[in-house]
């Protein structure tokens, strides 16, 4: 007899959808079959069984300039419960003046309130090959994912290709990760140097940001990694242009990953043109729907390997509008949204199979941060993380019925097909029928060895 049994629900992996019940002893997945029994039952009929989504990409609680990020650690993975997401994976808060050692303990003392499990990436800022050992205390730590930025000079945060082509040939004789927010300063730089005081409106966020310097940017890492031999994933690929880079540095056999988020595939630069353009501030930018269209199809083929969020969220009031798209924190809502809008938006209509979803929100962001398979799959022994999602349900957006702590959604009255009926964590039934049953501090940090 198993302690829980999610029950007749249709089991979706990464490869099948079979009708099945999910056996539970405590934390872990104890079987996956027909007629199992248990001392509880969770009906799942007619419903869809899915494991627990992985957001690898949030900031939480995000010091921005003069702003900060409006979930902090209980609000932002109390949402991401409520929506389906099991497992984050935020960020060190990066500085030239504290090590990466230090950083980490900053933050594992920032995610104590945390009600998922997490993992961390490491912020690399003022990179010097002095630096190196901080990274073998990283991994000794349980970090072994390192970002980078190729933009956001003013602000300190930019390794340029020396020091990257440095980082990197130290990253690769550890078998580490580096994550790379890729957007080439120059054309950035050119580009708003350009611009008058009565040209900073949103619409020249996008103008100033273009394709071309993601493409850029993408194309000068891949040639770095290659050259070092290291695993590299680029972050937030809004572009076909940027999809194009990632194709081909593959085709060179250059050891490359890729994601997008749900506001690439949803909105257009369109967005910065209405009366709440501001609220869209991003970075990249917006796109067109000839990009929309075709991160679509990248992700339907594999050449995008998942979707994470950037779940970074202000309240209107943060990004009230301050007279240039230079003067707004950056930064979306989304960790509550994903897999309702990508069922949506991308299996009803046809862009996504139902195996494609999980492999996108579960089990390729496992892989891809060490985490699986205790994490993104529902074979025996793994982490009993589940998501019953209904998939006709039809409900709408609203910022005032989500959890994620602003009063805005970029996708606000918009109507979704797919809800979550209950979340599972390491067993617990934490969110059940719209009713949030879990509590701040039962999250675990999860260190990660590759």
């Amino acid at each position: 007899m198993f302690d829980l049994v999610v029950k007749g629900g249709t089991v979706v992996t990464s490869r099948h959808c079979f009708r099945a019940d999910v056996a539970i002893c405590g934390e872990s997945i104890a079987a996956v079959g027909e007629g199992l029994e248990g001392r509880r039952v969770l009906d799942a009929e007619d419903r869809l069984v899915l494991p627990g989504c992985i957001d690898a990409h949030v900031h939480l609680d995000l010091p921005v300039g003069k702003f900060r990020s409006s979930d902090d650690f209980a609000s932002g993975t109390r949402a991401a419960l409520c929506g389906g997401v099991t497992t984050l994976v935020d960020f060190t808060v990066g500085s030239a003046e504290t090590t990466l050692a230090e950083d980490i303990r900053v933050r594992l003392e920032a995610a104590r309130a945390s009600v998922t499990d997490y993992a961390l990436h490491g912020e690399i800022v003022g990179w010097q090959r002095s630096r190196a050992g901080e990274i073998r205390e990283a991994l000794e730590m349980g970090v072994r994912s390192f970002k980078f930025f190729t933009a956001y000079g003013a602000s300190g945060r930019r390794t340029d290709r020396g020091r990257l082509l440095d980082a990197f040939g130290v990253l690769s004789g550890v078998n580490a990760l580096a994550l790379v927010h890729a957007e080439d300063e120059e054309i950035v730089t050119s580009l708003q140097e350009e611009l008058s005081p009565e040209e900073e409106c949103m619409v020249s966020l996008a103008r100033t940001r273009p394709a071309s310097c993601e493409a850029a940017a993408i194309h000068d890492v891949a040639w770095i990694a290659a050259r070092t031999g290291t695993r590299v994933h680029i972050v937030h690929v809004s572009s076909r242009d940027g999809v194009e880079e990632v194709r081909q540095a593959r085709r060179r056999g250059v050891s490359l990953t890729a994601e997008t988020c749900p506001q690439y595939l949803l909105l257009t630069e369109k967005v910065y043109a209405t009366e709440e353009g501001h609220l869209y501030s991003a970075a990249p930018a917006l796109r067109t729907a000839m990009d929309r269209e075709a991160l679509w199809k990248a992700l339907a083929s594999g050449e995008l390997d998942m979707v994470a969020t950037d779940h970074c969220p202000f309240t209107r009031e943060q990004k009230c509008w301050k007279g240039s798209f230079r003067n707004l924190p950056y930064g979306l809502p989304g960790v509550e949204t994903l897999l309702p809008l990508l069922h949506s938006e991308g299996v009803v209509k046809g862009h996504l199979s139902l195996p494609a979803l999980v492999r996108l929100l579960a089990e390729a962001p496992a892989r891809i941060n060490g985490l699986y398979p205790h994490k993104g799959s529902l074979l025996p022994g793994a982490d009993a993380d589940l998501v019953v999602l209904d998939p006709h349900e039809t409900w709408t957006l609203s910022a005032k019925t989500l959890h994620m702590r602003t009063d805005f959604s970029p996708y606000e009255g918009l109507a979704v097909t797919g809800k979550v009926c209950a979340t599972l964590s390491r067993g617990e039934l934490v969110f059940a029928d719209g009713t949030f049953l879990g509590h701040a501090g039962r999250g675990r940090f999860l260190a990660v060895r590759f």
